[in-house]
C-alpha cells in the first residue's frame, strides 16, 4: 500500500520569534510511518517541527504551519492509498503576523485568532480512491467526541486517545473506531508496538 502519514505539531507565527503550537511530539506518527515502511509499504511522511530522527524507509517532507500541512497533504494524496492524519494541526492561527518582534508593554495584549483550513474536512467525500484515518486526542468524552469526528470528517477509521496520557511520552493507549460501528482497544504500550498493530488494521481498511 501507499501510505501518506502526517505527524507532529504545527507552528502558527505571531511575529518573527513567537508562535502558537501544541505539545505533540510526533512520536506516534513517526512510529506509524516506520512500522508501515518495515511492513514493506511505500510511505510518505509529512512532519511538523519535531526532535526525532526520520523513519528509515520513509520519504520525509518537513513543514511548519497549518497552511503548509494543508497544501502538502493535497499535493501528495492523489497517488496514495491511505491517509493517516496523526499530526496535531492547529485549529486557530493569528489573524495578523507582525513583521517585527512585538515589544513588551505595560498594557495587556490581545491576539485575534482565526480558524485554520480543515485538512480532513477538505477531502472529497464521494468517489474517493483512498482511505482516511483520523486521530482524536481528547480530554473528555473520548468516545462521543471521537465518533462525532469520525462522522463529521467522513473518516473510515478514527484513532482516539486521552491527550493527557499520550502526548510527549513514549507510550500510549488507544481506541480505534470504525465506520461500521465496531471498535477495538489497544492497551497501554510503547508507541512503536501500538504502531505495528495499527498498521495491521490499516492494511485492511
Amino acid at each position: 500500500m501507499r501510505f501518506l502519514v502526517t505527524a507532529g505539531p504545527t507552528r502558527e507565527p505571531i511575529d518573527p520569534v513567537r508562535y502558537l503550537s501544541n505539545r505533540s511530539s510526533g512520536k506516534m506518527g513517526y512510529a506509524i510511518a516506520e512500522a508501515a515502511a518495515e511492513a514493506g509499504h511505500d510511505v510518505v511522511l509529512i512532519s511538523g517541527p519535531v526532535n526525532l530522527d526520520p523513519p528509515h524507509g520513509a520519504k520525509l517532507i518537513s513543514i511548519a504551519t497549518s497552511e503548509e500541512m494543508f497544501d502538502s497533504v493535497h499535493q501528495n494524496i492523489p497517488d496514495r492509498d491511505l491517509l493517516v492524519m496523526a499530526a496535531a494541526v492547529a485549529d486557530y492561527r493569528p489573524a495578523q503576523i507582525s513583521n517585527e518582534k512585538i515589544k513588551k508593554r505595560t498594557a495587556n495584549l490581545s491576539l485575534e485568532l482565526i480558524q485554520t483550513r480543515d485538512v480532513l474536512g477538505s477531502l472529497p467525500r464521494q468517489d474517493r480512491h483512498f482511505a482516511v484515518v483520523g486521530f482524536a486526542a481528547e480530554t473528555e468524552n473520548l468516545e462521543a467526541n471521537a465518533l462525532k469526528k469520525l462522522r463529521e470528517k467522513d473518516c473510515d477509521v478514527m484513532v482516539a486517545n486521552d491527550a493527557r496520557a499520550g502526548m510527549e511520552g513514549d507510550e500510549n493507549e488507544v481506541i480505534i473506531f470504525f465506520r461500521d460501528g465496531e471498535n477495538k482497544k489497544i492497551s497501554r504500550a510503547p508507541k512503536r508496538i501500538i504502531a505495528r498493530e495499527l498498521v495491521k488494521i490499516f492494511e485492511n481498511v
